[in-house]
């Protein structure tokens, strides 16, 4: 079996099995868990559909605390996927096309 993955892996990108991550397998890993959890999958979901939204809205959206849908954001955040702006007391959340671009880019290429 190692052999097998060994000669199916070098051929696309000229590394074995045993060479260890690439800086592209790190970055597929990092995004693919911060977007791993059904929470983060919706609350990506409902930012697609709009061009920005409250916290609040995110709130009122997922049948989660409001600290619960906090902690998600900010590993999105984290992560790249989402980006936020401070407007009065609340922050503004919206998508990174670029990274979400990416991840999937990543995951077509896998």
């Amino acid at each position: 079996m190692p052999e097998k993955c060994r000669a199916s892996s070098s051929v696309r990108t000229g590394r074995s099995c045993s060479d260890g991550p690439s800086s592209t397998d790190r970055e597929l890993a990092m995004l693919a868990k911060a977007a791993g959890h059904p929470a983060r999958v919706q609350i990506l979901r409902f930012l697609l559909g709009r061009d920005s939204c409250m916290c609040g809205d995110i709130v009122d959206e997922l049948p989660l605390a409001q600290s619960t849908v906090s902690q998600h954001l900010k590993i999105l955040k984290r992560a790249g996927l989402i980006r936020g702006t401070i407007e009065g007391p609340r922050v503004c959340y919206c998508i990174e096309p670029k990274v979400l671009k990416r991840l999937k880019d990543l995951v077509v290429n896998l």
